[in-house]
């Protein structure tokens, strides 16, 4: 008798034991960070990088804010449809190709995943020769690919007015579309499509949009770049 009730109350004992440590076990999982508890889940994928390399149709230039230029608009899209990108707007106002190749080496020290090229329109604009702006146009993609071979890459097309002569016009429109079949790349045909020429859409200047211009070109550019995302 007597060692049958030890026998009992030494079970008691290691229960009351074995569930008090239970208990501690599952308040100090209860107070561990979400990052300790679901280490089975999958990490958050990293965000891939579209950068816009342009000028000042890019940068936005006549905008109380930036960030209302088609690029921006772009980022607003990505966001709206939960794709996992980020948008870099690296324009500069006043840029001309040769900046820009001047330039793109820094640039490439980071990483990118969609390169969409918008330069050149200052060239047309200073009557630079269409050799130059093809030399230069080709030279940075040529670099863009160099650092990231498996980066996608876009190029914007420019037109301009024929204030220096239809044959100069011609062929600086010509050279976005040679270029574009050369390297098998998404060429956007002509970036202010439905803007250019439409005073209502473009600042006093007649050059840059305005806010509802610039909706216009993201539409224009998201056509093109949708595919790629």
């Amino acid at each position: 008798m007597t060692n049958r009730f030890f026998l009992v109350i030494s079970s008691l004992i290691l229960n009351t034991i074995l569930f008090s440590c239970n208990s501690a076990n599952k308040e100090q999982n209860k107070n561990k960070p979400d990052s300790v508890q679901e280490t089975a889940k999958e990490p958050l994928a990293k965000k891939k990088t579209i950068v816009f390399f342009g000028n000042s149709l890019t940068a936005g230039y006549g905008l109380d804010d930036p960030g209302r230029a088609f690029a921006g608009l772009i980022q607003k899209k990505i966001d709206s449809l939960k794709l996992n990108y980020k948008v870099i707007n690296a324009g500069i106002s006043g840029e001309t190709t040769a900046g820009g190749n001047s330039r793109i080496d820094w640039l490439l020290k980071q990483p990118l995943d969609v390169f969409v090229l918008e330069l050149g329109g200052n060239d047309g604009l200073r009557g630079i020769p269409v050799s130059d702006t093809r030399k230069n146009l080709q030279t940075i993609l040529d670099k863009v690919h160099t650092k990231y071979p498996d980066a996608k890459r876009v190029l914007a097309g420019m037109q301009i007015p024929p204030n220096l002569g239809q044959k100069y016009a011609a062929e600086f429109r010509a050279v976005y579309a040679e270029i574009a079949e050369k390297n098998d790349i998404i060429l956007i045909p002509f970036l202010l499509e439905g803007v250019g020429g439409e005073a209502k859409l473009n600042l006093p200047d007649g050059i840059h949009p305005t806010e509802e211009g610039h909706k216009i070109v993201a539409e224009n550019v998201w056509k093109e770049i949708k595919g790629l995302l």
